[in-house]
């Protein structure tokens, strides 16, 4: 039986994808990969952007909203700061005057909260349920790869406080035991890169023994340089559990080079036998 053959959901293989031997480390993203309690989170910013980029004559609304998220999600996976920088550098081509940055990512961040707050309260009061606001079968994903031995890592453009807090909203640092990052105002301080490569350093493994999920394509890109194996997750996030894939993240991941591309975590067990050869 090949292996797609075993998933009764979609699923794309690179070509001659094989399971390898020695998978020991294990990278996820964690907005889109494992968490949705920022879906939605393009609607927030796409039309801020699209409100400070100067227009051109005759552009239209619309099409600075398509210019944005042109932008806005060639960057996705990267610190939120990257999208802001990006932002200012549009300001500044269309003979405006920026604000820094790190501006733009406060306001961002504050227009965000004011969308997603009722969720992380409803969780922690317990008026919401915890699994809703993870991609389907996550939580079955972690405790497989946890039962294996494998050790869990968690790095996020997001910033770091609040990747900490939702994830312990969601029940989900205990699968990390500490290994838990996310983006600094700082932003040379921290990158998906810079915690592979610590990975590698501190367990003295070589690349092929990094296994990443991820659903942004720098956590796709960056494991696949260093030959690790990577899954790609084209989370239809509107539609959690639906098993249909985001098509603009299938084409983005599968294009840098993803192992294996697939909606959610639905077929577990078939996912886990592409993985780790018998």
């Amino acid at each position: 039986m090949s292996l797609s053959a075993r998933f009764s959901g979609r699923v794309e293989f690179s070509p001659g994808y094989q399971p390898r031997k020695g998978l020991s480390h294990v990278l996820f993203d964690f907005d889109g990969t494992l968490s949705l309690i920022r879906q939605g989170w393009p609607d927030v910013m796409v039309p801020m952007f699209a409100n400070i980029i100067p227009a051109i004559a005759g552009e239209s609304y619309e099409e600075r909203c398509k210019l944005a998220f042109e932008d806005i999600m060639r960057l996705n996976g990267k610190q939120t700061i990257y999208q802001m920088i990006q932002l200012a550098d549009r300001v500044k081509e269309r003979g405006g005057t920026p604000q820094e940055p790190l501006e733009y990512k406060h306001e961002y961040l504050r227009r965000l909260d004011e969308r997603i707050r009722h969720r992380v309260d409803g969780i922690q009061a317990g008026r919401l349920v915890r699994d809703d606001f993870t991609v389907f079968g996550t939580r079955a994903l972690l405790e497989a790869l946890t039962a294996r031995g494998l050790t869990l890592y968690l790095a996020s453009g997001t910033d770091e406080q609040f990747v900490k807090a939702e994830a312990e909203a969601l029940d989900l640092t205990k699968y990390f035991k500490g290994h838990i990052y996310g983006a600094q105002d700082d932003y040379r301080k921290f990158s998906k890169k810079m915690v592979i490569d610590r990975i590698l350093a501190d367990h003295k493994i070589p690349g092929g023994s990094l296994l990443a999920f991820g659903d942004g394509y720098v956590e796709i890109e960056n494991t696949k340089q260093v030959g690790g194996c990577a899954v790609a997750v084209a989370s239809d996030e509107a539609n959690n559990g639906s098993g249909n894939m985001d098509e603009w993240k299938r084409q983005r991941l599968l294009g840098v080079g993803a192992d294996i591309c697939i909606p959610d975590y639905r077929d577990l067990d078939a996912l886990m036998a592409s993985l780790f050869p018998a």
